[in-house]
């Protein structure tokens, strides 16, 4: 458990360090996220009920690292045009809300019992994916809105 803590540590720095590098497209940039973001979410799949406070953990450390790719997208946005503003700050807030449910959904992952383990741990698999998912939209509409 210890080496996947450190694997999503060392992935969310990937996928931060993959948003500014300048010699990619966004497209490129995007694609590296996914694989990355892919094989971490595989991981995620293998927990057991007894290893459940680690899911929460590495469910936090991701939420962190995707709070921080938030942050950077609206930084971004602020720098530009205000209907650029405009259209963006709703989708930045509706990304920023699914991330809060799913900090409160990750307390009933912590209150689950052996037999909701694969439902609860399902659900909070799905509502990551749609997350992550919101999160490359956005970064490929910041993209293609603002100029580098």
């Amino acid at each position: 458990m210890k080496h996947q803590t450190i694997l999503l540590a060392l992935l969310a720095t990937a996928a931060f360090a993959v948003g500014c590098d300048k010699e990619k497209t966004p497209a490129q940039q995007i694609e590296t996220i996914k694989a990355e973001t892919k094989a971490a979410a595989m991981d995620m799949k293998d927990y057991s009920y007894a290893q459940k406070a680690d899911f929460v953990k590495a469910m936090q450390n991701q939420l962190t690292a995707l709070d921080q790719d938030l942050d950077t997208l609206s930084a971004k946005i602020e720098k530009s045009s205000d209907a650029v503003k405009a259209e963006a700050k709703p989708k930045l807030q509706s990304l920023r809300d699914q991330a809060s449910q799913l900090k409160k959904q990750l307390d009933n992952v912590k209150d689950s019992t052996e037999s909701t383990w694969d439902s609860v741990k399902s659900s909070s698999q799905k509502a990551w994916d749609s997350l992550k998912d919101g999160v490359t939209s956005a970064r490929q509409w910041t993209a293609d809105k603002i100029a580098p």
